[in-house]
């Protein structure tokens, strides 16, 4: 059931909106408001009533529902890009995963429940404030910030006394050649490197470059676009409106005693 400090999404099937519950504290909405105590001890599916009577439904969130609804202070990286991201890099329970660009922590949130307490999440990032409200994402979500993960204040590019391995590297820099020092002397052979880049021509560049070297293997690039279908009797139609492009995916292997 719903206690004091859950998160909660409040939904009429089009709008949802995600609240923290606090007693007597109150959800205004268009459609009045309602009393946080009045969730509180209900069970997560439940049906509750706005002060003038609009129905709604309440759910805990689910992880997606988190990150497209916590505060951030940049772009993220989609959910329908992270699932991706999961699968093509293969993030597994117990994995070390370095993060380069820790940005509002969507990406990070992902990533730290996927390899679970018995894995290892190292994430840098150039700026102090992105790496506080990364740090209080992750704390709204799990609570406290876990003990497998470490925030650093730091240069991906050139990163000061990094020296254990991992088995992924997961970007979300502008300028990905430039951490390919780093990604040859803590990348494990055989592990997968993954970047995030907006624009083709930064993923062309990069690309490009990782086929040069001769360490990489595997290299490909993907794009995921995600359109939903409105179904009512009859009438089966793509929406008018679908999430596009937000970004390109690259995905490549290191290869033992390649060339670089």
């Amino acid at each position: 059931m719903f206690r004091e400090g859950d998160w909660a999404i409040f939904t009429d099937n089009r709008v949802s909106m995600m609240e923290r519950l606090v007693s007597r504290r109150r959800l205004h909405t268009h459609w009045g408001y309602i009393e946080h105590d009045a969730v509180i001890g209900l069970e997560p599916g439940s049906i509750v009533e706005t002060s003038r009577g609009k129905r709604l439904y309440v759910f805990g969130p689910t992880l997606a529902d988190y990150v497209m609804h916590m505060p951030r202070k940049s772009g993220i990286i989609y959910p329908k890009e992270t699932g991706i991201i999961f699968l093509w890099a293969d993030v597994f329970p117990g994995a070390r995963v370095l993060v380069g660009g820790a940005g509002s922590g969507g990406l990070l949130l992902g990533v730290l429940r996927q390899v679970g307490e018995k894995g290892r999440v190292v994430a840098y990032d150039v700026r102090q404030d992105m790496l506080d409200r990364a740090a209080e994402n992750v704390r709204g979500y799990f609570g406290d910030l876990p003990p497998w993960l470490e925030l650093r204040l730091g240069d991906i590019y050139r990163p000061e006394g990094l020296e254990e391995v991992f088995d992924r590297i997961l970007l979300d820099v502008p300028e990905p050649w430039r951490a390919l020092e780093t990604v040859r002397r803590t990348l494990l052979p055989g592990g997968i490197l993954c970047s995030y880049l907006p624009s083709i021509l930064q993923v062309a560049r990069f690309e490009n470059l990782l086929r040069r070297t001769g360490s990489f293997a595997l290299v490909e690039t993907v794009e995921v676009l995600m359109r939903g279908w409105h179904i009512e009797g009859r009438a089966v139609r793509p929406q008018h409106r679908m999430v596009g492009h937000t970004g390109f995916l690259t995905f490549a292997r290191f290869v033992k005693g390649g060339e670089g």
